[in-house]
């Protein structure tokens, strides 16, 4: 029996031609709600920064790509933050051989040290307002849980193998989410259903992108959107349709769920 559902938000919950939940999918977590199961948000995104949801309610959050998970709004269950040394060496790359734009995620702040095309197709295409500015050095050693750094793939090696304690997905060629080593949203789920109470076999995940496909492994079912690319699909135990063609409500509805 399925007792816990588990959501990326885009390109799963939300919509990215109208930034918004299709209406079958809010239909989908209210059934949910109703047969007591509990639904959470798996995002790369931080708390404060999902702003695409209504007012849904969820019984929480794995934030941050699993380095930062919290049960209900407020109660902080696991933190995973990026080691002090590999932001130093983040900036030192840099300064010495090449900048490249870099949003630094604290607990309750989120900034970039420049924009340029890439950073406004993104939060463009996420209908996000931009970061503000500030140096990289200008965080006052504040715990960083999160870089969206905005390299290309062919850049990835050399940038990651200045940041040993770090590991990188994307879910979009034009950046990378980097995370402190063994952060995922699959680490994610084991902090929240240890502490519900709920075994893996019990958990249901949805996901389109890159850094879903260890959540969609993990869960007891794992679903892919139909709008995901070929290489999370594979990672998946089903396929449903798009998030724009009522995916969520048609696989609740194909495993008997809902």
């Amino acid at each position: 029996m399925i007792k816990a559902v588990f959501f990326d938000i885009d390109g799963t919950l939300v919509s990215f031609k109208t930034h918004k939940l299709p209406d079958s999918t809010v239909r989908a977590l209210e059934l949910l709600r109703k047969k007591g199961i509990k639904v959470f948000i798996a995002t790369g995104r931080q708390l404060q920064s999902i702003n695409n949801l209504g007012t849904q309610e969820f019984d929480g959050y794995i934030t941050l790509n699993g380095g930062y998970c919290l049960a209900g709004k407020d109660k902080v269950i696991y933190k995973h933050s990026i080691p002090s040394e590999d932001i130093e060496a983040l900036i030192r790359y840099q300064e010495n051989e090449e900048a490249f734009p870099c949003a630094l995620v604290e607990e309750d702040n989120l900034y970039l040290n420049y924009t340029d095309g890439a950073v406004e197709e993104l939060f463009g295409m996420l209908d996000f307002p931009m970061p503000p500015l500030r140096p990289l050095r200008g965080n006052n050693g504040k715990d960083v849980f999160q870089l969206i750094a905005f390299f290309t793939p062919g850049k990835e090696e050399r940038i990651m193998s200045v940041l040993p304690h770090c590991e990188s997905t994307r879910w979009n060629p034009l950046f990378a989410d980097v995370v402190p080593r063994g952060s995922s949203k699959a680490v994610g789920i084991d902090k929240i259903i240890e502490y519900y109470g709920i075994s893996p076999d019990e958990t249901m995940a949805f996901g389109d992108g890159g850094n879903d496909m260890a959540m969609l492994r993990r869960a007891g079912i794992g679903v892919a959107m139909g709008n995901a690319d070929d290489e999370v699909k594979e990672a998946a135990d089903y396929v449903t349709d798009s998030v724009d063609d009522d995916g969520i409500m048609n696989a609740l509805r194909h495993f008997g769920i809902i």
